[in-house]
């Protein structure tokens, strides 16, 4: 592994025997302390998450959905805490429209996160629940100083929730940098949470409240819908690629894309980042991953095309054949992305790591909030279509196509990397960057996080992050990309990275978040 930090930001990577990284320090501090308390990775990873409901609300929340991989020192499994489209969810509902909703209660599905805690801490935990929550509840109780990239962020969401007078009572005016914010009702939801072990947001008093809400507001959500609700353990697909193997959840997530990018990639080797035919080379794979995902990915009731199908070995020798010297011209695709997401890992000294996600979707969410409860509701329902003969169209009791994905590696069968590329569509993108540059390239987790990125939109064009020399863009450009530096750094993303060594583990957070790696 190269120790240089060759690119600007320039972090030092972080050694320890316990560590976690987060988008956010508060919450990234809950989590060591967790460990501090005795607690392992996944009681760390699960304070972590709820104190990110609280400190990061731009991002995620209690009505957020979140998917997790898990190294428990033996095997790796998978969590599916995604939500369902509610029974009265039908695609006749949205009649005359083009789209799915971005705001209100016709873009809520069922929201998933507080089950991903609840069946994490059952399964792995070592702490109580309740413990996992002393962090979250005095930040929420107390107030927390917000940061200067939430800040801005909730700053340029009052315009759009303007119109929703339960989240300007609860959120709004934005705070300022370090301005002291309090959300008191959400202490309570967050209490009711921790005490009832999930129960009472699932099938009791909170269940209640939203199901009131949602039928006086004209929403689709019942109480019977969130009791319906379940968090599935699923087998994490595995793509071979070199020495190392990446692990993804399957479908109704993107992770596959990054595997389906990774094969292609693999049928003509290793591709530089300093070259314009890698660059070159390493997008037209992309392409072709984001198109399949695009077209196939769905819940995994509905797709017409396995994980197996969409990675078999001569479908992907053919594809890989396809790509040539020129930039290929695909059509543009029109299912939405988002940008607004947490991610996290944690590994302890016992050799358990974890790899974490949750989500509102776009920003905070659908703009409904819970009156008396602080809790603001996902929007993942806008990644449904409306297409009837696609297979993500919307449907009573379905998973929408999710954004969000946790990652892991593993070598010879063993746990090498926890990881993840916060922020909608880079997601997969960011994936497929990350194992290159640390599997292939040798950089280690903080100089690959702070690497410049490249970015396929979801109508084909590149976006690259300033740090790309201009021959690499002059030089894009010539084959027949539309390409055009960004300067937005939402756009590219933020990793969170822990790769374990032998001797115990090495992590990197990005500077393109307000986020920290800490342990002890």
């Amino acid at each position: 592994m190269n120790w240089e930090q060759p690119y600007a930001a320039a972090r030092s990577p972080v050694c320890a025997d316990n560590l976690v990284a987060t988008s956010q320090p508060l919450a990234t501090q809950a989590g060591v302390d967790a460990m501090r308390r005795g607690g392992n990775a996944v009681d760390a990873a699960v304070a972590a998450a709820v104190t990110l409901t609280v400190v990061e609300p731009n991002n995620n929340g209690v009505g957020s959905d979140a998917f997790a991989i898990v190294w428990d020192g033996q095997t790796l499994e998978g969590l599916n805490a995604s939500g369902r489209a509610p029974a009265l969810m039908t695609r006749d509902r949205y009649a005359g429209m083009s789209s799915m909703p971005s705001l209100g209660w016709e873009s809520v599905t069922v929201p998933g996160a507080v089950s991903a805690w609840v069946a994490l801490s059952e399964r792995y935990g070592r702490l109580p629940f309740a413990d996992l929550f002393e962090a979250a509840i005095g930040y929420a109780r107390q107030g927390f100083q917000v940061g200067p990239k939430t800040a801005g962020y909730w700053k340029l969401a009052e315009a759009t929730y303007a119109d929703y007078p339960a989240f300007v009572e609860h959120f709004l005016p934005a705070p300022g940098p370090s301005e002291r914010f309090r959300r008191p009702d959400l202490a309570s939801t967050l209490s009711l949470i921790a005490e009832s072990r999930g129960a009472e947001f699932y099938e009791g008093r909170l269940a209640e409240a939203m199901s009131a809400c949602a039928q006086a507001e004209g929403g689709p959500l019942r109480a019977a819908d969130l009791a319906a609700h379940r968090a599935d353990w699923v087998t994490p697909v595995a793509q071979p690629y070199g020495r190392v193997s990446l692990h993804e959840i399957p479908p109704n997530g993107q992770g596959l894309a990054a595997q389906i990018a990774l094969a292609l990639l693999a049928e003509g080797g290793a591709a530089s980042f300093t070259t314009v035919e890698g660059v070159h080379r390493q997008i037209e794979c992309m392409k072709i991953a984001v198109r399949a995902a695009f077209d196939h990915f769905a819940d995994p009731d509905a797709m017409r095309l396995t994980p197996a199908d969409l990675l078999e070995p001569g479908s992907i020798a053919r594809a890989a054949a396809s790509i040539g010297t020129h930039a290929a011209d695909l059509p543009p695709v029109a299912l939405p992305v988002g940008h607004d997401t947490v991610y996290l890992c944690t590994a302890d000294g016992e050799g358990r790591m974890v790899s974490l996600i949750q989500s509102n979707y776009l920003g905070f969410g659908s703009g409904v909030v819970i009156p008396g409860t602080g809790i603001a509701m996902q929007n993942r329902g806008l990644g449904f279509s409306l297409d009837p003969g696609h297979p993500n169209c919307v449907a009573p009791g379905k998973r929408p196509f999710h954004t969000i994905i946790p990652g892991f590696v593993t070598e010879d069968g063993a746990p090498r990397l926890a990881f993840g590329v916060m922020g909608g569509h880079m997601q997969h993108q960011g994936h497929f960057q990350m194992v290159q540059r640390i599997f292939d390239h040798g950089e280690n987790p903080q100089a690959a996080s702070d690497a410049p990125r490249w970015h396929v939109f979801p109508d084909f064009s590149v976006g690259l992050e300033p740090g790309f020399p201009e021959a690499i863009a002059a030089g894009l450009s010539e084959r027949g990309h539309r390409v055009r530096y960004v300067a937005e750094e939402h756009v590219f993303g933020g990793a969170q990275l822990i790769l374990r060594t032998g001797d115990g583990y090495v992590a990197g957070s990005d500077h393109r978040k307000e986020g920290q790696a800490a342990g002890f």
